[in-house]
């Protein structure tokens, strides 16, 4: 159904600490692909010490960070564990990238250095592995619910991330290195609960995808599945499909 007057709400949890590799961009493209539509979009910011109104928020990003960052996050988390795990008993919506993918698992075991315990939003865990994986990912969508088949981004990671359960993988790795490196995996998903390793930033080269998460959104606020008007996406799609297979 088309509807008038929608709106949602969405936290960006902690982009003081982690915010790299153009990750904001998923903010701003969640935020304009709603205000083209005319749909009213509220983003806060959730920081450190900040508590969580689950009855607000329709969908939450989390993005990636350097090592340091992300021990602070890991302690901020634990701090909000059943808040963020109610959100996703309601059906809200979260999209994690990289480092904040890890922290929505089981645990993160780095080199030499204490396990950072996630929040297990994920039935996964990642653990440090002795390669850097660097360069341009497409991804076949085993995803339902998209416009397009792939996805493109940029990786930069050394976890090693694997998925267990209910849990399932976003994509089938075509080119790049995905979850792991070796089961051509590429990012999780359990039911509103989407995690990747794409950075650069996502969004802006998906608008497919975007346009799923904003469509999970209204439909947790509003209980039902709205169609979106769609957009003139010429210059998103051919960002899009100049980089689908490009290795670097």
């Amino acid at each position: 159904m088309y509807a008038k007057n929608l709106k949602i709400n969405i936290a960006h949890l902690y982009p003081k600490l982690l915010n790299i590799y153009g990750d904001m961009g998923n903010i701003v493209t969640l935020t304009k692909r709603c205000q083209w539509r005319n749909i009213e979009v509220n983003v806060d910011t959730v920081n450190t010490g900040d508590t969580i109104d689950t009855e607000k928020y329709d969908l939450y990003f989390i993005g990636g960070g350097q090592d340091k960052q992300q021990i602070q996050v890991a302690q901020e988390l634990q701090k909000r564990k059943e808040s963020l795990k109610e959100a996703a008993e309601k059906n809200a919506v979260f999209l994690a990238i990289c480092g904040g993918y890890q922290l929505l698992g089981h645990y993160y075991q780095p080199h030499n250095a204490e396990r950072l315990d996630g929040i297990g939003l994920l039935d996964a865990y990642t653990v440090a592995g002795n390669k850097r994986f660097i360069g341009n990912v497409t991804a076949k969508i085993i995803t339902p619910g998209t416009a397009r088949e792939t996805l493109v981004g940029f990786e930069n990671h050394s976890g090693l991330t694997y998925l267990q359960g209910e849990t399932k993988p976003l994509a089938k790795i075509l080119t790049g290195n995905g979850n792991n490196g070796k089961d051509k995996t590429e990012g999780a998903r359990f039911k509103n609960i989407f995690g990747t390793y794409l950075h650069g930033s996502l969004l802006p080269k998906n608008p497919h995808f975007a346009d799923l998460l904003i469509t999970l959104a209204l439909e947790k606020r509003y209980n039902d599945r709205i169609e979106l008007q769609k957009l003139d996406d010429d210059i998103e799609l051919a960002a899009h499909n100049s980089l689908v297979n490009k290795k670097y």
